[in-house]
């Protein structure tokens, strides 16, 4: 074998071997979460991390459904190459365990599932860890926290849409999940639908509460109505619009204006609309 076919091959395996390492490297810009570690020899393949969003995969210690919202980062952890996995009982009971130790329980466990809840200094952290025993695991943490509002609702913009289609959709009215007690952000919203009302004195409403799918239908049917009972309550009582001009029901998740299939859709199923009578 010559010596530059020798040097070419040496090369070629130099490459190979440097492309690899980097491969089971941590993404560029990825860390862990600082409420855990990783597991040995596992490095960070996919890494997302939001100021807000809405995660709907959690489980309650009855095991079903809830939604948290607040900071959210995902993460998936890959196995290197030449390390045995570790199992999924192995991943999980770790996870179970650290957050046993820094104050925190184990909401909910399966077997290729954990739940993790940890209250401390007045917050509230969520953990799901999945694992399977396979060559990865995922990590998913919702630091609890209300949406910083931006978007400032707009009277004239409702009376346009109404005036055009019939109704508006709100979004600046906000509950927390499965309740109908109108949270304190919702505020400037209110105001602009006694605005909307006191500058359209012939306009009467019907307030209609809208859910996404996640729950049963019956359980969303009466959770949308409470909600809608809650702005018409809320209208009347405090800001004194005539209750003859207002009108509550609920129609849950029966009349969506996007997918249920993706939080994207899901947040904009979550709404009250105002329909003209």
């Amino acid at each position: 074998m010559s010596t530059q076919i020798i040097l070419t091959w040496l090369f070629s395996v130099t490459v190979f071997l440097c492309a690899n390492s980097l491969a089971q490297q941590d993404i560029e810009g990825s860390k862990d979460h600082p409420l855990f570690t990783r597991m040995p020899d596992y490095y960070i393949g996919t890494y997302e991390q939001r100021d807000f969003d809405a995660y709907n995969s959690f489980r309650d210690s009855k095991g079903g459904w809830i939604t948290v919202e607040g900071r959210f980062t995902k993460i998936t952890y890959m196995v290197k190459d030449g390390v045995r996995p570790q199992s999924a009982a192995a991943v999980l009971r770790n996870y179970a365990n650290a957050i046993k130790k820094a104050g925190g329980d184990v909401v909910h466990q399966g077997d290729q599932n954990v739940y993790l809840k940890l209250e401390k200094g007045g917050r509230r952290t969520w953990a799901h860890i999945y694992a399977t025993g396979g060559d990865w695991y995922s990590l998913v943490v919702v630091e609890e926290a209300p949406m910083q509002q931006v978007v400032e609702a707009n009277a004239d913009a409702w009376k346009n849409d109404i005036l055009q289609t019939g109704k508006a959709a709100l979004y600046g009215i906000y509950f927390d999940t499965g309740k109908s007690d109108i949270k304190p952000e919702s505020e400037a919203a209110i105001k602009e639908i006694v605005r909307l009302l006191s500058e359209n004195p012939a306009l009467s409403l019907h307030v209609v509460g809208h859910t996404d799918n996640v729950g049963g239908l019956d359980y969303n049917l009466k959770l949308s109505k409470a909600r809608a009972e809650a702005v018409v309550n809320e209208l009347v009582s405090k800001h004194k619009v005539a209750a003859d001009r207002l009108k509550a029901h609920g129609v849950g998740p029966l009349s969506p204006v996007s997918s249920n299939d993706s939080e994207k859709g899901r947040a904009l199923n979550r709404r009250v609309e105002l329909v003209k009578q």
